[in-house]
Formats: structure tokens, C-alpha cells, sequence
């Protein structure tokens, strides 16, 4: 028997998606700050210390809980939203930049999952939204942002984000798979993460890519996104702070008179 809210969902959009959760009365989804969309008349909506989850109980429970989110950059709050009323009603959560929202069903992954700490959009009430640390000490000293990441335990669903698209890969028994730290999305429990130096100094200096793979062994399934946040929010950063490029224009920067561009 679940311990978790069921709740029924509809993804909708393409490239700037949002789902659609319909509550039966007295059902609870949870999402991060800022998430929320609309809903229908009849759901309250109330701010949350921690998670929620009945998985962290008493007053130091939830401290503790709460005090873990902060380590993965998110809100010491979560905002729960509940059907009051009678028959069905929607809620809806927006995904904050362009990608795709993912469906996890936990309880067919054996109650939890592991994901990047800032893929987390919403869930059922009762998943519990904690944190993983990677204990190998190479993942330690040069895994980056991939050091501390989320995990999602219970038996309920819940709603993860990725930015462009998403592949999903199924790893077989000692499979081995090498990927940008930032790439990752999500995996499964079974995979063996860990971090590999890319080797040869001209790698190191001048290849473009980061100095450390991760490296995810199987048995197990992966989510990859092909645009992570934090390279294209680099790119932005380069494009309006860095001087312009006259991408094969004979005019130079004669060409941004035209343009408008007149400084």
C-alpha cells in the first residue's frame, strides 16, 4: 500500500512545459518556491517548513531536513498545495527555463532517486526531498556541483526538470558511461557514480570541456539533458558582457550603427 499521495497529472507544451496535477479532495502536492502556475478554486495553498513528509517527524526532524536544503541552494520552505473543496481540481507548476518536465514514479525505482539540486519541480505529499553526498573522496575534492545532490524517497510521484532535451539511458550490468558533471539529471540508486580526471594536458588546457568526467556504472537508468543551466546561462553572461563578434561582417563595428547598437 502507498504511504504517499496518489495524484493523476498532464504534461503540457514543448519546449516550455508545465504540469498539470488534478487533486482529489484532501490530496497534497508540494513544490519548490516559485513553481507555481495556476489552480482551480478549492485548493489552499500553505507555505511548508521543509518538505512535508511524514518521513521526517518531530520538531528536530524537520529542522535537520529543512537545514539540508539549504546545502543543495534551495528555500528552507516548500509550498504544499491541498483540495479543500469536493470532486477534482488542477494545480499547475511551470518549468523555469526551456526544457522538459520528467515524470518519476519512485515506487518503480525502489523508493528513491537521485537527482541534480536544482531538478526538483514538485511531487505528491509524503516523497521525501532530502540530501545524497557522494562518499568516494575523488567525487569529494573535484566533483563540483556534482558532490551534493538531491534525493527524492517515498513511493509517490514526482515532477524533475531538464533543460533542452532529455535522453534516458538503461545501463546494463558493469556498463560503464563517461558524461559532462553537468549533463546529469537524474539516475537510479544501483548506478555507481564516481569522477575520472580526462587525462593528456592538452585536454586539460585547451580541449574547452571540463577536466573531470563523471563516470556512471550500471546497473541502472540515467536522464541527461542536453543544455544544463549553468552553460547556458554562461553563454548569456559571455554574449552580453564580452565584446561583440562581428560573425563575417566587412563593416566591423561600423555594423552596429545600423543595428542600433551605437555605443
Amino acid at each position: 500500500m502507498k504511504t504517499n499521495h496518489e495524484i493523476d497529472y498532464e504534461i503540457h507544451g514543448e519546449e516550455m512545459q508545465l504540469v498539470e496535477i488534478e487533486l482529489d479532495p484532501n490530496e497534497t502536492a508540494i513544490a519548490e518556491a516559485g513553481a507555481f502556475m495556476y489552480m482551480d478554486e478549492g485548493i489552499e495553498m500553505e507555505t511548508i517548513f521543509g518538505d512535508g513528509s511524514e518521513q521526517k517527524s518531530g520538531f528536530l526532524g524537520k529542522i535537520l531536513g529543512a537545514g539540508k536544503r539549504l546545502l543543495t541552494g534551495e528555500s528552507l520552505f516548500m509550498t504544499a498545495f491541498t483540495h479543500t473543496g469536493y470532486g477534482k481540481a488542477r494545480v499547475a507548476f511551470a518549468s523555469p527555463y526551456p526544457g522538459k518536465i520528467i515524470p518519476m514514479d519512485l515506487s518503480e525505482m525502489g523508493g528513491k532517486l537521485i537527482c541534480q539540486k536544482d531538478s526538483f519541480l514538485c511531487a505528491a505529499k509524503g516523497v521525501s526531498v532530502g540530501i545524497e553526498f557522494q562518499r568516494k573522496i575523488g567525487t569529494g575534492l573535484f566533483g563540483g556541483e556534482g558532490f551534493i545532490m538531491q534525493k527524492l524517497e517515498g513511493d509517490g510521484m514526482a515532477f524533475c526538470h531538464a533543460g533542452g532535451h532529455v535522453m534516458k539511458r538503461k545501463l546494463k550490468q558493469g556498463e560503464m558511461l563517461r558524461v559532462d558533471t553537468g549533463c546529469i539529471v537524474a539516475y537510479t540508486q544501483e548506478i555507481d557514480y564516481d569522477i575520472q580526471f580526462v587525462g593528456g594536458i592538452k585536454n586539460t588546457f585547451f580541449g574547452g570541456e571540463g577536466v573531470f568526467f563523471a563516470t556512471l556504472r550500471g546497473p541502472g537508468d540515467v536522464w541527461l539533458q542536453t543544455l544544463p543551466i549553468s552553460r547556458l546561462a554562461s553563454r548569456i553572461l559571455s554574449f552580453g558582457t564580452g565584446p561583440r563578434k562581428e560573425e563575417g561582417s566587412i563593416l566591423g563595428g561600423l555594423g552596429n550603427l545600423f543595428d542600433g547598437d551605437g555605443r
